[in-house]
Formats: C-alpha cells, structure tokens, sequence
C-alpha cells in the first residue's frame, strides 16, 4: 500500500485532540459501538472500528472462524541455507485468521525495519524462481515473504498480518545485512526517550502502509525488573534500567496506540496493536501490574517456555494446568507457603487468568509451541517428568542459565544431536544443548524412524552417536497438567511434545472458556505423514484440529465484567505505583493512588470496589487505616486441575473523615503476593448511588460523564449540575519551546511541571519516570 500524506488539518487535530471527520461513507455512532470493551479510544478520534470489528465488539473474522487461529511466520526458514523452506505457500491460509511475521528490529536509527532490501533480503528482496506457489506479484514494488504475504491475501482477504518486532535475538539489538548481530539496546534504549519512542511509532505506521500490514505486533522480552530477565547478550542494557522499564513500556505502547489509530482514520483501515506477553508469575511479578491492556487488541500469551534447561527441573514446555507437583515450585517450598494459596504459576490456565482480571476473555489468546525443549542424563521423576537434569561440568553453563547468574539453581544438562534438531549455535558456533526440535522430528522420533533430513540439519549419524536414532521413545501423557511427552530410558531423554490429544483439550478449553483464540509458534512446526517420504514432516495436523474445534464455537466472551455496571461514569482514577524493584518486590507492596477527576466530591466513607484476577489468592491487604474486604472470589485454594472462576470482587473505603475534593488524590499500602493485572470493574459509591469510572474504557460509557455531582456537607448528593473544567492558567506547552526544572504547563485541561531541560518532550506521553510530573487538572 502506498503511503497517504496527511493533510495539516490532520495533524493539527491529532495534537489538539479535536474529532477528525471521516469520509462520508463512516458513521461515528457505528464505529462507537463496535469498539471492543477496555480498548483505549484516542482522544476524540472517530477510530474505525466496525472495519474490524462488529458492533458487539468482537472481531470481525469470517464466519467460520469465531476464535482466533494466529502463527507465527518466521523470515529464516528460506531454503537458502540447505534446510528446507517454509514459504508463504505453505500456510494453511484457510484454517489461520492472523500471520505474524517474525520479526522485524529496531534499526541503529530507531526505526522500524527488517534490513536494507537487496536480492539477500528474505522479507523484502529474496525470490524463489522455480518453486510452484512461490512466484512474486509484479504489481507491488517489493519482492521476498512481503510480496508472497499480500499475494496470498489477495486471495484470503479476511486473513490479517503484523508485523512482529524484537523477539529474544532482537529485543536488545539487531542482526545486520551481513547476519552480525548489532548489540545497541534495541527496545531497552528506545524507551529511554519519548522522543525515541515517537519516532519509532512514526515509523511503524510508514512501515505497515508501504508493506500492507494490518497491524504491529510488539515482542519485547522484557521489560521486568527481575534481573537477568531476558536474553544475556542484553544484560549491559537491561540490568541498568529494571526500575524505569516497565514505564518505558506502557509509554511505547501508549504512544503506538494513538499513532495508529491516528493512521487508522486517516487510511479509513483499522490498525491493529498487540503484544506477545510472558507467563510465568516470576516475570510478570517484575512487570507492575501490566498497565498496558488497554491499549491492545489483544495479548498472545506466550504460555510455553515455562520449564527448560535453563535449569535442571524436567518438566512440560506448556502444561495446560498444574499438578501440585511441580518440581521448580517444590524445590522452592512453593506450595506450602500459605500466602500463595497453593496456586501454581507455570502453567497456561494460571497465565490466562492474569490477564482475565483486566481483560476480556476474547482478548486474550493463549500460546501452544509447535516445538519442543528437552534434557538429557535425567534422574527421578515418573518416566523422566519432575526428574532432575544438571549440567555435569557447571562451569560450563551457557549464559543467563542456572549456574551462571549466582543462583543455587544448577542449569540443566539440554539434550543434544538427534534429540536438538531446530538448535541455536552460540557465539563460538557450537551447538546450544535444549532439546528444541519439531513437532514433526519428533514423531519421527516417537516411530524410531531415521528421518531423510538429518544431514540438512548438519547431522552425521555414521561419524556421530549423537546423530543416530538409538532407543525407544515412548510416548506419555498426564491428564492432569494436559501435557505429552517422549521418554527414551536407554538414554535418560526427555522431550516435552504437544501432538492431536493436548491441542484438541486446550482448544476445547479456549472454546468453552470464551477465549479468543490460540497463538502458536511457529508455523513450520506442524506437522503431516508424507507417504512420499514415508516420514513425518512439515505440514499442518495440528492447526486443522483448532480450526475444526473452532469453526463451530460460540461468539468468544466480549465483556471484561460479569457484573452489570452503573452506566453513569466518573473520572475517578485508581493508579497502582511505587512497586519495588526486581527481587525487593515481596511481597508485592505498591501503593494505590485514587484521584478524583471529577467536578464531585468524594465524601468520607466512599466504597470503591473493583476486580482482580484469581490468578492470586483473595488475601490482598492494606496497610494505610482504610478499610478493604472481600466481596466474592470465583476461586480460593490450590489451582491443580485448572483456576474455577475468574475474578476476586474486593470493597475498599476511605476513613470516614476523609473527604477527596475535585483534582485530589489520596493513598492506600497495599500488599498481596502474585502478580496482578491492573484493577478492574470499579464502581464508586456515595449518597446511595454507584458509578463506574471512565479508566474502565467499558463499552457504552464515554471518557466525562453527561452530569457530576455536588454535595452539601460531607455525605448527602444534594444538586446534579453539568459542569465545565476550570480553565489553565498555565501556559500552553509549545513543541519548539525549551523548558527547564520547575516550569510549569497546561496540555489538553493538564498541568504539567517539568523536571528537567527537556524540548519536544509532548507532556502526557512522559509517564511516571519521564520529564514532566503529572500535576493532575488545571
């Protein structure tokens, strides 16, 4: 798609946040109700939601997909290499409804790309002369995956692509033409700026309209304040910044969501924005309490990875539920702590739940692997499951694993050659031992076949032991944790696998939990038997079976509550901060902030009651003379088998001689000990009457509410008056302008004080950790 320039008029009331008109063909009353529940609106942009969405705010898919079916797309599997490829050909186009192309980087400019083009470039130059479904489009004027992508979507338009960016190699850098990796801090030291992050932004939206992308798909691994999170080549980078990443993150992510809406008005095309987000308890409990949902359209949980040999507990890759026997959790003395109600953290059914307490169900996809991860040399455990696996020799683990970052945690001993298939070299070109193989190796593993392949892969089994097939592999299932996985016992190998039986249950989990969909990487993962070849290989068994599950499913949960809300709203807003850092932060003991935005005042006694998650127990406490009760909780006690409800409702009320004016604020300590999302379904109530609040972004509210209210007193409501913001007496803040410490001023009915020199620095972009300190209304 070609680039549209902006006209000023445009841009002037991005800035401004004055409404854009649309062509006449749009109608804002439609769009209004097609915007899905939570999803942040962009000032007073008339979005054009009904473009993706219908007017019950679920996503507008084709008829017989009512649940997403997403996979990951990844640029290296090009055939050029001697390996064999996975082109765009090759997906099964009508069972998906989304591509993520993996992965475009930050450039050493700060800008969104996947490299200089040229005939070496697989996105954007590379061809594949001679390969039938390969041919390139000669009406676009870019060649590679991009050109096969749009081909292909010509003829599946309800397919959509994004553009995915960062990954584990490219969240703190990037690869070159040359296929040097460039360590200059990737999304780490973009979010130091605003600046950065605007420009970046720009370029994300130049980059999807030349491409002819639908969206952008953030993979930053990760903004945590857990230390040595992430990939280690990044550490230098990382480590230095945990306690300002996750404002980075919200800033980015903020930032992205206005820039695109801002496109998707003026091309009349809806831009998607979404995130692969961690799911293991320890990485979120770094990342606050994940204040950026609001800003997506939704979140692939990247619910895998949650037991590797990065240490020496042999477990699954991706259970579904926990077990109460989790042998990571055990070591630890996990779940005889009785803060943590017994709930076990690795597994998909706890991370969904994370995100459930701010999310629609609908929003919120979980992540299956089409690959598996494995040790070798295990001891103990049922068939080699909760068995343990260290490295021998611990001096050399491989960087950021057990051994290597002060941990007691020995680093696990990762299966090797013909159990390694889809292996990463390191630095020195070796070979890094995980177990990482797929799906379709190991069937052919599971039949103790000698597959043809194994010399593409740079395997010799007539020179190597260990390149040969030797043993059984047999095949083993838990009903429990719904997890398959092989067991040599001549070797002491254990891979974990998922095959028909664990995706058929956890795509009849999503189907009947009112989840969106399931994402999983990566496509070429998948599997068929080629009786060509008399072999398993590439193919697609497995994303079939969801969209079979699927394609007869109800419409997926659109509503964040379950509860009817007041449809009067106020601006009231409950902020958590003030987290501490990393491994300071247990418990978990931030601060709630409550403002009130509104022309009312709160009186003394003011219930505010609000859900979170049942992926933490129901024993949050306060520590401020407030007063905090549990209303209801949907779960209580251990989670083996899977979390029963969704949501805790707690009741929070302010001392009965405090009463919080117009443009206020107040705080409580709060304390509880895993992660949650940020609070949701808040009701305020006073003088015997309940609003909802405007930060809910619920469907069919708006942004001010159509009347405040005004007491006499402290408790009695006596008039109901329309009411107008006071206008700033602050100057306006000027883009041009420079501004130094203590300068203050008024943007969009703000007041802003700067904390230091800053120029171009837009004031409600800085976030907790930026240059302007928020001051509340004017």
């Amino acid at each position: 798609m070609a680039r549209k320039s902006l006209p000023l008029a445009f841009l002037l009331a991005v800035l401004t946040g004055i409404g854009v008109i649309l062509p006449a063909t749009s109608h804002a009353a439609d769009h209004a109700a097609c915007r899905p529940d939570g999803l942040a609106r962009t000032g007073t942009l008339n979005v054009p939601y009904c473009l993706a969405y219908d007017t019950e705010g679920r996503e507008s898919m084709g008829a017989d997909h009512p649940r997403r079916v997403i996979g990951y797309f990844t640029s290296w599997r090009t055939g050029k290499n001697g390996q064999p490829a996975y082109l765009p050909k090759d997906i099964p186009w009508t069972k998906v409804t989304h591509i993520n192309y993996a992965f475009g980087h930050i450039d050493s400019a700060g800008k969104l790309s996947v490299g200089p083009d040229g005939p070496n470039n697989p996105a954007t130059g590379m061809e594949w002369p001679g390969v039938p479904g390969a041919e390139m489009d000669p009406s676009l004027p870019y060649k590679g995956h991009f050109n096969q992508l749009t081909k292909y979507k010509k003829q599946h338009p309800q397919v959509k692509t994004l553009i995915s960016v960062g990954g584990w190699a490219e969240t703190g850098g990037h690869f070159a033409a040359d296929g040097s990796r460039v360590a200059d801090g990737g999304f780490y030291t973009l979010t130091d700026s605003t600046a950065k992050i605007s420009a970046f932004a720009d370029s994300a939206v130049e980059f999807i309209r030349k491409y002819g992308f639908n969206g952008v798909d953030i993979d930053y691994e990760y903004a945590t304040s857990m230390n040595n999170s992430g990939n280690p080549d990044d550490f230098s980078f990382s480590n230095p910044r945990r306690a300002r990443l996750m404002a980075g993150y919200v800033t980015l992510m903020k930032t992205l969501r206005e820039k695109l809406d801002a496109a998707s008005v003026a091309d009349n095309k809806y831009y998607m924005l979404t995130v692969a987000a961690p799911s293991s308890g320890y990485m979120l409990r770094g990342m606050e309490n994940y204040q950026v949902t609001q800003y997506l359209d939704y979140v692939n949980v990247m619910s895998y990875d949650l037991h590797g040999a990065w240490n020496h507990f042999v477990g699954p890759n991706a259970a579904l539920y926990d077990d109460g026997r989790d042998a990571e959790l055990v070591h630890w003395n996990y779940y005889n702590t009785s803060q943590y109600g017994g709930l076990g953290y690795l597994n998909t059914d706890w991370a969904y739940h994370y995100f459930r307490g701010h999310m629609p169900a609908g929003r919120i996809n979980i992540g299956v692997p089409y690959y598996t991860r494995g040790w070798r040399g295990v001891t103990g455990g049922t068939n080699g499951l909760w068995g343990r696996a260290a490295l021998p020799d611990q001096t050399k683990c491989p960087p950021g694993t057990g051994g290597t970052v002060g941990s007691t945690v020995p680093c696990g001993n990762g299966a090797v050659g013909i159990d390694n298939l889809w292996h990463d070299l390191d630095k020195l070109g070796g070979e890094v031992p995980a177990g990482s193989n797929p799906m379709w190796h190991a069937k052919n593993l599971q039949d103790g076949r000698t597959p043809s392949y194994l010399d593409e892969y740079g395997l010799d089994p007539a020179t190597n032991p260990e390149d040969r097939v030797t043993g059984t592999y047999t095949r083993h299932y838990d009903s429990t944790l719904v997890a398959p996985w092989l067991w040599n016992n001549d070797k002491k190998v254990f891979l974990s696998t998922e095959d028909e039986t664990s995706i058929a249950a956890k795509a009849r989990y999503v189907a009947d939990q009112g989840i969106g969909g399931i994402m999983m990487w990566e496509l070429a993962g998948d599997y068929d038997f080629d009786a060509t070849r008399g072999e398993y290989f590439m193919g697609d068994t497995l994303t079939t079976l969801m969209y079979d599950t699927f394609r007869d499913a109800a419409p997926y949960g659109n509503k964040k509550a379950k509860r009817t809300m007041p449809t009067e709203a106020l601006d009231v807003k409950l902020e958590l901060h003030g987290f501490p850092v990393g491994d300071s932060n247990y418990p978990i003991s931030p601060k709630l902030r409550v403002t009130n935005n509104s022309s009312s005042p709160l009186p003394g006694g003011t219930e505010i009651q609000f859900d979170y998650g049942t992926s933490a127990p129901p024993t949050m406490g306060q520590q401020s003379g407030w007063s905090l009760s549990v209303v209801s909780s949907e779960h209580t006690g251990p989670n083996v088998g899977g979390i029963r409800g969704d949501l805790h409702r707690m009741s929070l009320k302010t001392p009965s001689w405090q009463t919080l004016a117009p443009g206020a604020s107040a705080e409580v300590q709060l304390v509880y000990y895993l992660p949650i999302t940020q609070l949701a379904n808040i009701t305020v109530t006073f003088g015997g009457k309940s609003y909802a609040v405007t930060q809910d972004h619920a469907r069919g509210s708006t942004d001010t509410p159509p009347t405040t209210t005004t007491t006499t007193g402290t408790t009695d409501p006596t008039t109901t008056t329309t009411t107008t913001p006071p206008a700033c007496s602050a100057p306006a803040w000027e883009a041009t302008k420079v501004y130094t410490g203590g300068n203050t001023v008024s943007y969009q009915g703000k007041l802003y004080r700067a904390k230091w020199w800053t120029q171009g620095d837009r004031p409600d972009l800085s976030g907790q950790w930026g240059v302007w300190q928020d001051m509340g209304p004017c």
